[in-house]
């Protein structure tokens, strides 16, 4: 069974002012598998949309010269893009009028990047850009049902596991350092190897006990998951 892609080649825009939280994005996203485009501000976002046709904004209603409520209007005219707003308003009458504007999803700042990953992934799949289930090999991951089989047979995972297979087959094929996941599959930002160990070798046995070894150890570098040959 072949490799299904998933956030691979998915465009997205991302329109923020504040130079660190736009290259942030760009570079959590584009880690995500997402091709990502940015803007400071809006005044090229007609141009940019008609252009790169995104499957979703990333948009802060906080920018100079036209500003967010202002700017969902302005996709919603142009293209079939999903709307993530971002915004340092968090009352309750400020969420109704983005959501009534026709935003897609509300994340007041100050945000995890990772919640955000989460969310964009989310809304796509709702849209139907984003496929909800990843096929690696026999393995078939279904994010929105919290399901997992391999070879046709389930696979009981903790809701850890859980987290940890869908973060390895996003990126599978590429072998990601014990740090990365951590920051990814935890949050943490301190050094915490061993739990990663731990984790990877539960994950591992529960996988193996369906067919052979997919998920891979290289030695100083970190952990892979591959379709077995």
């Amino acid at each position: 069974m072949p490799t299904t892609a998933s956030a691979s080649g998915v465009p997205l825009l991302v329109v923020e002012d504040d130079p660190e939280l736009r290259t942030g994005l760009e570079r959590a996203l584009g880690a995500a598998g997402f091709v990502v485009r940015t803007l400071a501000d809006g005044s090229g976002l007609e141009d940019e949309l008609d252009r790169t046709r995104p499957a979703l904004v990333v948009l802060d209603w906080m920018l100079p010269g036209r500003q967010g409520p202002d700017l969902v209007a302005v996709v919603r005219r142009r293209s079939a893009a999903a709307v993530v707003m971002l915004t340092a308003r968090e009352s309750v009458e400020d969420r109704l009028r983005g959501f009534g504007v026709g935003v897609d999803d509300y994340l007041a700042k100050p945000f995890v990047v990772e919640e955000l990953v989460a969310r964009v992934r989310a809304v796509l799949r709702r849209s139907g850009a984003l496929p909800s289930t990843i096929e690696v090999g026999d393995l078939v991951v279904d994010e929105d049902a919290a399901r997992v089989t391999r070879a046709g047979e389930p696979v009981v995972l903790t809701p850890t596991e859980l987290r940890l297979l869908v973060f390895l087959a996003h990126h599978r094929g590429r072998v990601l350092s014990s740090t990365q996941i951590l920051s990814q599959v935890w949050g943490y930002d301190t050094y915490a190897d061993n739990l990663v160990q731990v984790h990877v070798s539960s994950l591992r046995k529960k996988l193996e006990a369906h067919g052979p070894r997919m998920l891979h150890t290289e030695r100083g570098l970190g952990y892979v998951l591959r379709a077995a040959p």
